[in-house]
């Protein structure tokens, strides 16, 4: 769009709202239809119909919703963008109440859907997509009930995770820093884990343990307030637990969770072997939390934006010239806004804008080989995309499960950090590679299990009674000596991690943490078999990225031979980790 001030862009959000209230007209119009009464022909002509018009309005809404994050993102001093975006949030709840009501359409269908889709035409290539809105149809409150729900969400759930956000973006701690007394936001305070001087490191923790306490109420609350709606909800609904629809919208069943969890437990002897080897390195018996994100070893290399476009694009193309090109044109067209500036978010992430079969790239380059490995893991999310829109795939065919989402920008990521340690000859240059990415590999493998424990222990005791600070900072120090072991100093952990991780505070998906370490591993081990296989792996891979919104996960696993509910496929990615322990075990200290 031209602008945000623009006639193409107002005459869109109306569309998209004319859209929305035409399809449930539609549906409230043919509900009579939508039976196993009906002859299965004229269900497929409405059903066809229905399909397209949805997929339409779902692109549009995507569309309009990574432009306005493009403006909030790089820009939070954008007032028009953000009350636009408010404006815009308020407006998709009636697209949820639309998806709610398809989903109970097609789950009325019962054994009639099978002969629909069987008839071909749009039905047969949204097969996958219709049989799980039926599936999850059977969790479904009364349409009176859920359109309740997402009215009241806004001012409920949503409104308990807006001020989680508001409090911790808003809270600032005074802090000395090269003689200087600075006034600095959370994001800053906790950044300095990484600061390359220890006691920096140290005052940093001890004033960030202290802000926290001093807003732990009203963050108590929040949590509190999340964590009854999603379990009033669910009971409402039917779901067996908080776990249950988590596990539903990750397309992985209990088995295959207990296979990664198991796998991941096992690790941590491997993982606690590293944090007492760091904590050698620092002239410590043990690792206290705010020596974690440490820095060590030295390391002279620096890139410009152009250096660093040509590293990836060098080691893109041995993987595969497709890769490479992709890479190129999003360089060349400016598809990466690189710059740090102030007002725009911190972090790194790829979004798709689909009406135009592109991806944008945020991330806040500074020069760093962390950054290197930053952009080309958002490369890859912005491949799978591209895999997914060169096939032709529509919004409902392309809907992939956080579990897949990581799948390319770990492979990505994987093939610039070894191009980078093959490269290393220096030792410290080596120790200085293999600390970021171990330090990457512990938190999403060590701390997220922990996160995990957290949050199911949360739930467990929510449905009885609220829970205090104190209970929430007990809870979340028990998971960490239960995760980090003797590999970190049980004197000093950090109790309140479950203040600022925003992932706790999302009523629409809980337990928003194993995802994270299903996606790593799952990557991982494709790269070991891209090890194996070479060249000829990678067209088997683009089809797995073009498909990863029309299976679930041990479906689209079984393609490469993997079965994700045995244990030996976690454990051979794990050992992928385990060899660059060994690796910086060797190291000289």
């Amino acid at each position: 769009y031209p602008g945000l001030d623009s006639p193409e862009f107002a005459a869109a959000r109306t569309h998209l709202k004319d859209e929305v209230h035409a399809l449930q007209a539609y549906l409230q119009e043919h509900q009579a239809e939508f039976t196993p009464a009906t002859a299965p022909e004229t269900i497929h002509a409405l059903l066809s119909d229905f399909i397209k018009r949805f997929n339409a309005t779902l692109e549009l809404a995507e569309t309009l919703g990574a432009y306005l994050a493009s403006f909030i993102t790089t820009d939070s001093y954008d007032e028009q963008a953000k009350r636009l975006y408010s404006e815009f949030q308020q407006e998709q709840v009636q697209l949820q109440m639309l998806q709610s009501r398809a989903m109970r359409t097609i789950g009325a269908l019962g054994e009639t859907l099978e002969t629909v889709i069987a008839l071909g035409g749009e039905p047969a290539a949204h097969a996958f997509a219709l049989r799980e809105a039926a599936e999850q149809s059977r969790y479904l409150m009364s349409d009176a009930e859920e359109a309740l729900a997402a009215e009241l969400a806004p001012s409920g759930p949503a409104a308990w995770s807006k001020l989680q956000g508001t409090v911790t973006s808003q809270l600032t701690v005074d802090f000395e820093l090269d003689g200087e007394t600075k006034t600095l936001p959370m994001p800053a305070l906790i950044n300095l884990r990484s600061h390359p001087d220890g006691e920096v490191r140290r005052r940093a923790y001890e004033a960030e343990t202290k802000a926290w306490k001093q807003v732990e109420e009203p963050l108590a609350a929040a949590l509190n307030g999340v964590k009854g709606a999603v379990i009033v909800l669910n009971r409402r609904r039917g779901r067996e637990d908080a776990l249950h629809a988590s596990l539903d919208a990750s397309r992985i069943d209990r088995e295959t969770l207990h296979a990664l969890l198991s796998a991941m437990q096992d690790s941590f002897p491997m993982f606690r072997r590293y944090f007492r080897a760091k904590a050698k390195r620092l002239g410590k018996e043990s690792l206290p939390w705010w020596d974690l994100f440490a820095p060590l070893g030295k390391t002279d290399t620096t890139f410009t934006f152009p250096q660093a476009r040509d590293f990836i694009l060098e080691h893109f193309g041995g993987f595969s010239p497709d890769l490479a090109d992709f890479a190129r044109t999003a360089f060349d067209n400016r598809w990466i806004d690189a710059e740090q500036r102030p007002g725009k978010r911190g972090g790194a992430f790829c979004m798709g804008v689909p009406a135009v079969k592109e991806s944008r790239v945020l991330c806040n380059f500074d020069g760093s080989l962390d950054q290197v490995f930053t952009i080309a893991h958002e490369l890859g999310h912005g491949y799978h995309n591209h895999c997914l829109y060169r096939a032709g795939k529509t919004p409902l065919q392309s809907d992939t499960p956080m579990t897949l989402a990581e799948t390319a920008s770990i492979m990505c990521e994987t093939i610039v950090t070894n191009a980078v340690l093959a490269q290393a000859s220096d030792p410290q240059e080596q120790l200085a590679i293999l600390e970021t990415s171990l330090i990457s590999d512990s938190q999403v493998i060590v701390d997220i299990y922990s996160r995990f424990l957290f949050e199911k222990e949360v739930f467990e005791r929510r449905e009885q009674a609220e829970l205090s600070a104190a209970d929430l900072c007990d809870i979340m120090a028990r998971a960490q000596k239960a995760t980090y072991g003797d590999g970190l100093d049980e004197n000093a952990l950090q109790p309140y991690m479950w203040t600022w991780k925003p992932h706790y505070y999302y009523a629409g998906f809980s337990f928003y943490n194993y995802p994270y370490a299903f996606g790593l591993l799952f990557g991982l081990g494709l790269y070991a078999i891209y090890r194996e296989r070479g060249a000829a792996f990678v067209d088997d891979y683009r089809n797995l990225l073009a498909s990863t919104g029309e299976a679930n996960a041990a479906d689209l696993a079984a393609r490469f031979g993997i079965d994700i509910r045995d244990r030996a496929f976690w454990d051979a990615s794990l050992q992928m980790i385990a060899e660059r322990v060994e690796r910086y075990e060797a190291l000289p200290v």
